[in-house]
């Protein structure tokens, strides 16, 4: 690790934390329904979209209403999307004649992208015509990820109103946060983008002669503006197979940069955003401490682990001084890999700069245990939110027990209902991934898509179903997922990972909004200190991931451990 490799990744997460203050109050101006300096363009476009649909911007919904609205804009967009899949041969801007997706794999694909997954069982530029990439794929990186910021938005109404039934309208919150949030940011990092490089083009492919005089075809495409809302939405589905290693959607250490900030810029401004719309700021820094904190450490771990290298290739006379470059592209280095890699399993992004199945395997160990956390930190935009409400709740309850009074979160009680429902989300995520692993583990239909033995190969399993139940879609490499039995497993497991999450969480938004404010007492544990701060790390950490320990202990650790001894796999 050199001091030059920790200035790169403060730089980054500086420019975050400077940003995410105005545009979290930009944010929580346009979800009240207040004028913003884009009013006047947009407002009359956001009528428009409410004739057309039917919309009444002022009824609101109950919790069971808003959940409905939810799950049933997202089934729908599931079904559009197999539809569009499944036929694009015989669809227009298809210049590379693909045909269409089959239909586990589109199934798949249709339940990643409406997820905010973005799970890819595909490479994208052998797939997917310009057609499936525009309208279907991208449209699901802006509308799965106001869907996210949506729910975010109704939690946190939950907390400010008393004795009321209504936690917002989905229609008009998933309109705005498009409108107003996700398309000017995407216009703007995507003509960014197209300055630092990246192709924007309808064209189907190039031709190259190499400097050893073969021909070569390269593939080309809409991809700055699918590269914009990938970051900005924390969708993270790549254009290309290997994502954001490839030189076209990412090539060079500017555009790396702006990759990490969009990645990171508008889940922050959520909490911020909570904060204000809650009327506590410090609440909001208490979330975004906790949040930096876990990443920086993981950050640091991934950084150290791939710095330090193999020792087995220590033995062999390698300059300690490379490290594992192993799966890494040279033009980012350790350091941004490090950062990008922690960042974007932190997030719910799954874009990647580098091969995790390269990492070492405390390297491996980090992304994989920061996604089974929960997908807090930040988190996706708007998931992350919601879900550190969920763990802060479980962090006043152990609280409350701790000072003998009934927990209370931002002047809200916790109490029984409450706290069962915070328990069924938090038990989705083990029950989808260990599940699942435990079934591809055994059965030949997932051991078939092993690339390696051993450890490494129930890491690659692991990492699979982590990332789809966590709906983040980054890849461990080495499984060939395109089978059957994973397209439909993984499918199974972003959709419980979103929605049987989901449910639970407005469950717990329509039980506060019902509550009447109570003021603060002598009893009252503060939720925006740093003793809250050290609590909700250490619940997350407990209840996020120690149930994942034992899986852990025969993967990656159990990995690292006999490469101490000599052994690959």
């Amino acid at each position: 690790m050199t001091w030059q490799g920790w200035l790169q990744i403060g730089l980054v997460l500086l420019a975050v934390a400077v940003v995410a203050k105005p545009l979290g109050l930009y944010m929580a101006r346009v979800f009240a329904g207040e004028g913003t300096f884009l009013s006047p363009v947009l407002r009359p476009i956001e009528r428009g979209f409410y004739r057309l649909a039917g919309v009444d911007p002022k009824a609101e919904q109950g919790w069971l209403g808003y959940t409905f609205g939810v799950l049933t804009f997202s089934f729908v967009g599931v079904l559009l999307l197999y539809a569009l899949l499944r036929l694009q041969g015989i669809l227009p801007l298809n210049p590379q004649g693909f045909e269409g997706v089959p239909p586990d794999l589109a199934f798949n694909t249709a339940a990643s992208f409406v997820t905010n997954t973005n799970w890819q069982s595909y490479g994208g530029e052998t797939t997917m015509s310009h057609f499936s990439q525009m309208a279907g794929l991208t449209v699901q990186n802006f509308v799965s990820a106001a869907t996210g910021i949506a729910i975010a938005v109704a939690v946190s109404r939950a907390f400010v109103r008393s004795g009321a039934e209504a936690i917002g309208n989905f229609w008009v919150d998933l309109t705005r946060a498009t409108l107003y949030v996700l398309l000017p940011a995407a216009i703007v990092v995507a003509l960014l983008f197209v300055a630092l490089g990246l192709p924007q083009t309808l064209a189907a492919s190039a031709g190259a002669t190499t400097l050893e005089g073969a021909s070569q075809t390269i593939a080309m495409g809409p991809m700055a503006s699918q590269e914009a809302i990938k970051q900005l939405g924390t969708n993270g589905g790549g254009f290309m197979n290997v994502n954001a290693a490839h030189p076209f959607e990412n090539p060079n250490a500017f555009s790396n940069y702006l990759g990490i900030f969009s990645m990171l810029v508008i889940s922050s401004g959520v909490f911020y955003a909570f904060g204000q719309i809650v009327g506590s700021r410090r609440q909001a820094w208490a979330l975004l401490a906790a949040v930096g904190i876990l990443l920086v450490v993981g950050t640091g771990a991934i950084y150290w682990a791939e710095t330090f290298g193999n020792p087995i290739h220590l033995a062999a006379g390698v300059d300690p001084a490379l490290g594992n470059m192993e799966g890494k592209e040279v033009r980012f280095g350790q350091a941004m890999t490090a950062l990008y890699a922690a960042v974007t399993t932190g997030l719910s992004n799954g874009g990647v700069n580098a091969m995790h199945s390269s990492l070492t395997p405390l390297g491996g160990l980090v992304p994989l245990f920061l996604m089974q956390l929960g997908e807090v930190l930040p988190g996706g935009v708007g998931s992350g939110l919601y879900g550190m409400v969920v763990f802060a709740i479980l962090a006043v309850f152990v609280a409350g027990l701790m000072v003998g009074r009934t927990p209370e979160l931002l002047g809200k009680k916790i109490e029984a209902r409450e706290m069962k429902l915070a328990m069924l989300a938090i038990l989705i995520l083990p029950l989808a991934i260990l599940g699942f692993s435990a079934a591809a583990a055994v059965i030949p239909a997932g051991l078939a898509g092993l690339a390696n033995a051993g450890p490494h190969g129930l890491s690659e399993i692991l990492y699979a179903y982590t990332s789809a139940a966590a709906n983040n879609g980054s890849a461990f490499a080495g499984l060939s997922a395109n089978s059957p039995w994973y397209n439909t497993t993984l499918g199974l497991a972003m959709l419980a990972g979103r929605f049987a999450y989901i449910v639970p969480v407005l469950a717990i938004a329509g039980s506060l909004v019902k509550k009447q404010k109570v003021p603060a007492s002598a009893g009252t544990f503060p939720t925006d200190g740093p003793l809250f701060v050290g609590l909700l790390i250490g619940i997350i950490l407990i209840m996020g991931g120690l149930q994942f320990f034992p899986a852990l202990a025969l993967g990656p650790i159990l990995e690292h451990v006999l490469m101490l001894a000599g052994q690959t796999f």
